[in-house]
């Protein structure tokens, strides 16, 4: 179960008034933000999770660190009204780097979760700035994924990598950083998402796939392919108590807990045999009372 302060960055552009994603693009995205709160939150209660808008007049704080779905629900519904312009991704991430740092509970690692659907433009389109921000984000220990669809989707150079893919890659530590594409068509934007690495390490492994788990044989991001890879079948990061308390009892062999019941069951019929005896042979195994013939 992470222990994790998230902060959700939402594309409000002038894009995300097409229809490629059902009902638009921005209803789609808010599906999606409304799932990913209550993927983090049901996955630790100490979680917190913020929001915040990179276009309009410009990158907005709309919700710090919280719990409460509410306050998610009402930023999205006031951001509705505030489409427009172009998103500014290195100045939005900047700002919730800060809001991260000044979270409560210092013991919750860090991570941001940027949506994207419009085109890559002014300093989000340059390279190299944009490598230098991930190195910033690397050193300050805070991990970022990336959710592309729409406009957001890159056509790749002669070498297969895109700015956002070599942004995440060089922001990722120990594989805690991820680039989702998720083209459009008939599935929602919320399904592609919560079977994507960006929320396997939140999910558990027992959930079937028809719950819209990721079932135990999808892999998760680790590569991992489900419960079936631990020693005791349990994931000691999603419940390390029950790891625990199996681990010991997978210790003892069949055979061996067999002989134990067996020995106690022989017990039991000795016990029970001398509680049948009559009382004058009961009277022969209670070994003699004492002699006590007091002080000498």
């Amino acid at each position: 179960m992470p222990l994790e302060a998230t902060m959700i960055i939402i594309d409000n552009s002038e894009y995300m008034r097409n229809g490629d994603y059902q009902p638009t693009r921005f209803e789609a995205q808010a599906d999606a933000v409304n799932m990913v709160f209550q993927t983090k939150v049901d996955s630790n209660p100490e979680n917190t999770v913020g929001i915040m808008s990179m276009a309009g007049k410009g990158p907005e704080v709309l919700v710090t660190h919280t719990k409460d779905l509410g306050q998610i629900l009402q930023a999205i519904h006031t951001t509705s009204s505030k489409i427009g312009g172009q998103i500014d991704i290195p100045t939005a991430i900047a700002i919730s780097q800060l809001a991260l740092k000044h979270r409560e509970n210092k013991n919750l690692r860090q991570r941001i979760i940027v949506f994207v659907a419009s085109p890559l433009e002014g300093p989000a389109a340059d390279e190299k700035g944009m490598v230098k921000l991930a190195k910033k984000l690397k050193k300050n220990n805070v991990a970022v994924d990336v959710v592309c669809y729409g406009d957001g989707i890159e056509e790749p150079s002669s070498d297969g990598k895109t700015v956002l893919k070599t942004f995440v890659e060089s922001a990722s530590s120990g594989d805690n950083s991820h680039l989702v594409t998720i083209p459009p068509g008939p599935h929602l934007l919320s399904d592609s998402l919560i079977t994507s690495a960006v929320l396997s390490a939140d999910r558990s492994n027992s959930i079937p796939v028809e719950l819209g788990g990721t079932g135990a044989d999808i892999p998760t991001a680790s590569g991992s392919s489900g419960a079936e890879n631990f020693e005791f079948g349990v994931d000691p990061s999603l419940d390390p108590e029950l790891a625990m308390v199996s681990s010991k009892h997978c210790f003892e062999s069949f055979p061996t807990m067999i002989s134990r019941l067996s020995a106690c069951r022989c017990k039991r019929r000795k016990r029970v045999k001398l509680l049948l005896r009559p009382p004058h042979q009961l009277s022969l195994l209670l070994p003699p009372p004492s002699l006590n013939t007091g002080p000498s």
